[in-house]
């Protein structure tokens, strides 16, 4: 388990009101899933993801509970980026910290799909 950042809860209580932790870890097992479902985002990008918790463009609604699309544009290189981040709610077991369930680089048609299509909880301003 590796701890990436600390969230800001405030931004998040659009996707959950009860948030039991600040604390976003990843663990080898979601590493691994992202280095073999999305080959080099993970070693090419890692770095963005703090960045991209700490300061979402989009936070969309999720298909499951207490979980949030992040989506981020780094204006400098055009790159996009979807993440997908479950939250530690009180119906999670003792122990578990937000965590990062899935990260890769997106084009623009996924982009502008995910806006149009799904629930957006939180744009930033």
């Amino acid at each position: 388990m590796i701890k990436i950042c600390d969230l800001d809860i405030g931004i998040y209580r659009c996707v959950s009101s009860d948030i039991q932790t600040s604390e976003v870890i990843i663990t080898e097992e979601r590493i691994k899933h992202i280095q073999e479902d999305h080959p080099d985002d993970y070693e090419r990008y890692c770095s963005y993801i703090p960045l991209i918790i700490l300061e979402p463009d989009y936070i969309v609604e999720a298909n499951k509970a207490n979980t949030a699309v992040l989506l981020k544009e780094f204006t400098e290189n055009g790159e996009k980026f979807k993440l997908i981040l479950r939250l530690k709610t009180p119906d999670l077991p003792k122990g578990y910290k937000n965590s990062v369930i899935s990260f890769w680089r997106i084009g623009q048609t996924t982009w502008e799909k995910t806006i149009n299509n799904k629930k957006i909880l939180y744009k930033k301003e």
